[in-house]
Formats: structure tokens, sequence, C-alpha cells
């Protein structure tokens, strides 16, 4: 009786894989991924592209682009370099992008203030919360109110010290900064928010470190953790600029653009061109949506530089 020997399993024996199964460790990802992908290049990327498009063309909106429309090329831009409102709105916007900045490290003071164990801390979360959820156009109007002349909070107290005949919103000296003043209300509490969760995530080890090497107060905020909150000031600063260049809702509720088109910027002077009383110039409006996501993508690129290029440096 001979014994049977067992005849081993080769590797072309064994069933073969499809592509699928080779690569399904590395697909899975991208396929949870890809609705989302698809959603952001037909609702983002594609009207960018779109805008471009039709700041090449003197268009009312009404019927197709390509029949209805008129192709001018950059006759749009020329007309932006030399139009007065045009360069009332680009410096407003400049001035709302320098200012709403402030809210980054007033966020971040609160949230420093609030991550510390004092009694009623959960009172001052909730006080320090409560611009976040409540909408801008409420926000405006409570502002409105607050700088009334004469019956105003604001104008009582100036009267404490003296001070009458103030009228924030009325003055086109004045207007624009009371407006970036109540858009940095509720833009504070989110980036302290965004602070707040940062804060969760800081290393105790490093902060124990540091203490037993005598780093203190500024040293030990600047050196340990700030450093570790980079991540937050990321995502504050992105959130900050896009909120100030979209402050058309406060604008509308507080001025309407007035006194004298003085608080314009370029989101609701793109309104007011594309589809407000100027006659629907579809195309010039987005020539000025273009100036604004050009002006958008300056920042937002030179702070993704800058923390590449120290990342790259701790490396």
């Amino acid at each position: 009786m001979t014994n049977a020997t067992a005849v081993p399993t080769t590797h072309a024996s064994q069933p073969r894989r499809g592509w699928y199964k080779r690569n399904e460790i590395a697909l899975t990802p991208w396929l949870f991924l890809l609705p989302g992908v698809l959603f952001f290049a037909a609702y983002v990327i594609l009207p960018i592209f779109q805008s471009f498009q039709v700041s090449f063309y003197r268009w009312d909106g009404l019927g197709d682009l390509t029949e209805q429309g008129k192709f001018i090329g950059l006759e749009n831009y020329r007309e932006l370099a030399s139009d007065r409102n045009f360069s009332i709105s680009f410096w407003n916007n400049i001035r709302w992008l320098l200012l709403y900045l402030l809210a980054i490290p007033l966020g971040l003071a609160i949230a420093l203030f609030l991550n510390q164990t004092v009694t009623g801390i959960r009172l001052y979360k909730s006080l320090f919360f409560f611009p976040f959820v409540i909408s801008q156009v409420v926000v405006g109007l409570v502002f409105s109110w607050f700088y009334l002349p004469n019956v105003g909070m604001l104008a009582i107290v100036l009267e404490w010290f003296g001070i009458t005949g103030v009228n924030i919103l009325g003055s086109p000296d004045t207007a624009t900064y009371g407006i970036i003043a109540a858009g940095i209300w509720p833009q504070t509490a989110y980036c302290m928010i965004l602070y707040l969760t940062g804060l969760n995530a800081v290393d105790p080890e490093q902060i124990e470190a540091a203490r037993l090497d005598g780093a203190k107060r500024w040293k030990m905020l600047w050196y340990i953790i700030i450093p570790q909150l980079k991540p937050a000031t990321f995502i504050a600063f992105v959130v900050t600029i896009i909120g100030a260049l979209r402050s058309f809702d406060l604008i509308s509720i507080m001025t309407n653009g007035g006194p004298f088109g003085s608080t314009r910027v370029l989101s609701f002077y793109m309104f007011e061109k594309a589809l407000s009383e100027y006659g629907f110039r579809m195309g010039y409006g987005a020539a000025i949506a273009v100036v604004l996501f050009l002006l958008m993508l300056i920042f937002i690129g030179y702070f993704l530089w800058s923390m590449w290029r120290d990342e790259r440096a701790a490396r």
C-alpha cells in the first residue's frame, strides 16, 4: 500500500484576484471621498470657471450666454480700472480683511481665559458663545440700534463723557468701521470655539516640561501653546478671510451701501451691478467676482505657503 503524497499548492493554482481586490486598501478611501469631491467640483470648481467665462461677455443673464451675450474680451476689466465705486469697494474689502483678522487674537485670548477652572466658567462660556449662534441679520439689527444717535446705547454712554452728536452709521468716515466692529463680534466667538477645541489637544507633557525649564506666561504661550494650535489657527484664518469677503448681509442690513456708497464692498457692489438697479450686468458682476476670488486666493495661498514652509523647516 503506497502512501499518498500531498501535492503542494502552487501560486498558479490559487484563484487570481481581480484588480479591485488587489487595490482595495488604496481605493476604499477615495470611494468614500468621491461623492464629496463630485459635489465640490459641481458646485464650487465649475462655477468658478464659469465666472471667468461670463466676465468676458456683455450679458444680462437671460438666455444662453453664447447666443444672447456678446463677447467683449477684457472690456469689463478695463472698465473696473476706471470705476470709482469699484475702487471704493476694493479698498473697503482690504479694510475688512485687515481689521477682521483681529478676531483671531481676540478669540485666542478669550479661549485661554475660558480654558481655566474658575467659578461660573460655564456661564462665561455661554455668554461668549452666544454671538456665534445668532444670525448675521440679527447682529446687524442689534448694532444698528446700538449705534442710533441720541437714543442708542453708544450715544448714551458717550454722553456720560460729554460727547454728543456721534452718528457712526451716518458718517462716511466711520460707517465702515462700525459695520466691521459688528462683524468682529460673532467672528471672535467662532475663533474662540476653534481655539477651545485646539487647547484640549495640547500635550500636557510638553507644558510640564516647559514649566520645569522655567517657562512662564508669555514664553509658555509663544513657544509651547501657540505652535500646537497651528491647525486651529489655519482654520480660523481661512474662515475669517472668507467671512470678511462675504460681508454682504451686514452691509445690506445696516447701511445698504450708504452713506453715499461709502460702505460698499466687492460682494455688495457685485450684487448691485448684476442683480439690482444697474440693469442686470452679469458680465460686469462676474468680473467683480473674479477680482474678489483672486483677492481671497492671494491671502489664503500666502498662509498655506507659510505653513508648508514652516513644516518643511521643522523636518
